[in-house]
């Protein structure tokens, strides 16, 4: 997880208030790089997160004086690249994006098939370029209900509280869809991570591995 942490005590709000542009350069610098990585992550395109998070800053320098200080900076800056992230999704496709509850099959909603166990396998494997590739799509994957949870609180590191003030939800609501996004993600993910495995306890027992076998 990467979290970019600022709590209001790391700035003067009394000078953000004020509408002091060194002080929010300051927090521009120290917010930046975490807002669009999450825009980029929501919508899949570098153009677009650099629009979303320009209209960010520019709404938050707007809405300071206003700021009542009662959730984090980073949670605020959050909540409004959030918004501005489903806007363009709106338009972009025309039609309603919504990070309500989504409606779910009866196929979604059960469980899944097959849960492939991979704990054990190597660091090396886990964060393997191919590995974080296929992590990205089955991220992708997601309804964007899920995808904004997941986003905010394994990639971000926000805490559950923060998550539903970000996405005016109650802390409930975001265990429940944080535990269906983590699951649907173990679903995607099962099949890559089940190859390789299998393909360990082949040779661990002493069967010819790919590379013995000349493939």
């Amino acid at each position: 997880m990467i979290n970019q942490r600022i709590e209001p005590q790391a700035f003067s709000l009394e000078a953000l208030r004020s509408g002091d542009r060194a002080e929010f350069a300051r927090l521009v610098d120290a917010t930046s790089g975490a807002i669009y990585r999450l825009g980029l992550k929501m919508l899949e395109n570098s153009q677009d997160a650099e629009d979303a998070l320009q209209e960010t800053y520019l709404k938050a320098f707007r809405a300071l004086p206003n700021f009542d200080g009662r959730s984090s900076l980073s949670t605020w800056l959050y909540r409004i690249a959030t918004n501005e992230a489903l806007m363009i999704l709106r338009k972009r496709k025309t039609m309603l994006i919504s990070i309500d509850e989504p409606q779910m099959t009866e196929e979604e909603a059960s469980e899944p098939l097959e849960i492939i166990d991979w704990c054990c396998l190597p660091e090396s494997e886990l964060l393997s370029s191919e590995a974080r590739a296929h992590l990205d799509r089955a991220i992708e994957s997601l309804p964007h209900s899920l995808r904004i949870v997941f986003l905010l609180r394994d990639i971000e590191g926000l805490s559950t509280l923060e998550t539903g003030q970000v996405l005016n939800l109650s802390e409930t609501a975001v265990k429940t869809r944080l535990s269906r996004a983590r699951l649907r993600l173990r679903e995607q993910l099962s099949g890559y991570y089940g190859e390789i495995v299998r393909k360990q306890a082949l040779d661990g027992n002493g069967e010819p591995s790919a590379e013995g076998a000349g493939l």
